[in-house]
């Protein structure tokens, strides 16, 4: 007794003790639970397994980046459904981040009426549930544009908006357009090294180069020279009217584009006040030091606030991003097949298969989470101050 007293009173053995105990309580219940499942689907005499998503799904998807029909597989079905969630989380993201940086910025400006607005918008987003948003930028979606034979076209007839989506022209690439996709690599490519010379060569001598010129070159200016130095290597295929709906082109769905546009429009309001609090993080010395230089109100923040203001809008950022990848999943609600109407939905009832469908969807939304965790901690890595 006395030696387990003795270890009991070391910190650190009892530290490893205490550990050891929630370890195996927390796999105790783990293993109840498993066993508690197991013995309910022998009662019901169903089998675990994931062989139900190599049967056919038997039904169709409004929506599809990939080659689909009703006779494809259920994991083909759940892979379209996923496609989609990533397609919403992509665009939500940029157009967030893109609109919560100015309203950030804007919140702060001396502009009475800029800085009102913007202070409404946020109160007014932040606190309204991104559900009704959803049902609510549908609805005017789907009610207040006309019918595709009334629809309103844009550039010469190559562009349609009507009640059941926008119609856009689809790019066809033709012999040689590789050359192209090939000079749009190496344009980012050379983009991203002169950016990087530019900065090292301010850090070391002082001396700015400029930037945005010689990256707009490499990456909008070479694929626009060797697009046409190799014949207009491209085609577009125009929407038609024909019968009752469009033909041809690329159809977006009202759904996505409601479901886009109020997730962004949702997500942008907190990222404003994490751009905000951010700016506001920076001593005002930084700021007044750069005016006293001469600079320019636009160079100070692009170049001395927001630089400094990345080390604290970056890990709730973070936080936001998983936040609007999640809310993808109210998709279900306006009929978008995202991985939850498909996965989650139609496969599970046909199938029945709920615990192995639950399962699935769970571990994909956990994947991505952690995989958006991963780069944007590997970037605050990178945006760090580094002490001298």
């Amino acid at each position: 007794m006395s030696f387990i007293a003795n270890a009991w009173n070391d910190e650190r053995i009892r530290h490893v003790i205490i550990q050891i105990m929630v370890i195996l309580a927390v796999f105790s219940a783990i293993a109840w639970l498993v066993g508690n499942v197991v013995g309910n689907f022998a009662a019901l005499n169903k089998n675990f397994g994931f062989d139900f998503l190599s049967l056919p799904a038997g039904y169709d998807i409004n929506q599809s980046l990939i080659d689909y029909n009703n006779r494809d597989s259920h994991f083909r079905a759940s892979f379209v459904g996923l496609l989609n969630t990533l397609l919403v989380a992509a665009i939500g993201i940029v157009f967030a981040t893109i609109l919560g940086v100015i309203l950030g910025i804007l919140r702060l400006s001396q502009n009475w009426l800029a800085r009102n607005v913007t202070y409404w918008y946020v109160e007014f987003s932040r606190n309204v549930p991104v559900l009704l948003q959803i049902l609510l930028w549908h609805g005017i979606l789907i009610n207040t544009m006309p019918a595709p034979r009334q629809a309103h076209n844009f550039f010469s007839d190559s562009m349609f908006v009507a009640n059941r989506g926008l119609y856009i022209p689809e790019p066809q690439a033709l012999t040689g357009f590789s050359w192209v996709y090939l000079a749009i690599i190496v344009g980012l490519v050379g983009a991203f090294m002169w950016r990087r010379y530019a900065i090292i060569t301010q850090e070391r001598t002082g001396k700015i180069l400029p930037r945005l010129l010689p990256c707009a070159i490499l990456v909008l200016g070479l694929p626009v020279v060797v697009f046409i130095l190799m014949g207009s290597p491209l085609h577009f295929s125009f929407p038609v009217l024909r019968g009752f709906n469009f033909q041809g082109g690329i159809h977006v769905l009202p759904e996505l584009v409601a479901l886009t546009f109020a997730l962004s429009v949702y997500t942008a309001a907190f990222i404003a006040e994490i751009v905000r609090a951010g700016i506001l993080s920076v001593h005002k010395g930084q700021r007044e030091a750069a005016e006293a230089l001469g600079l320019k109100p636009n160079f100070v923040m692009n170049m001395v606030i927001l630089p400094q203001a990345r080390r604290v809008i970056i890990p709730p950022l973070t936080s936001q991003y998983l936040n609007l990848t999640k809310n993808s999943s109210l998709a279900i609600a306006i009929g978008y097949m995202d991985l939850v109407a498909t996965l989650g939905g139609i496969t599970l009832n046909q199938t029945g298969r709920e615990i192995e469908a639950m399962i699935l969807v769970m571990a994909v939304y956990l994947s991505i989470s952690l995989s958006i965790s991963l780069l944007m901690n590997w970037y605050n890595h990178r945006a760090r101050l580094v002490e001298r």
